[in-house]
């Protein structure tokens, strides 16, 4: 085989590949836990991370996020 084109099949190999595993990885298997929790909890930390430093946080820090969470709890409810 031509070298430029067996170039091109194995990158286009590697490419399928990763998609692949990226999808396998990151479907929906439904409410229970299963084996591959972590390691989607793990791409998905790393995916809002780069989103974070390339688009910016919008998000507050979270001292004040968790201060707001702390104060709805704590005052009464009105029950109908």
């Amino acid at each position: 085989m031509n070298p430029r084109t067996d170039k091109l099949v194995r990158r286009t190999t590697m490419v399928a590949t990763i998609t692949a595993s990226y999808f396998l990885l990151t479907a929906d298997y439904g409410p229970e836990p299963n084996a591959l929790d972590p390691i989607k909890k793990a791409i998905l930390s790393a995916e809002n991370r780069v989103k974070g430093f390339v688009f910016g946080s919008s998000e507050k820090p979270r001292e004040s996020h968790l201060g707001n969470l702390g104060g709805s709890r704590d005052s009464p409810k009105e029950q109908p």
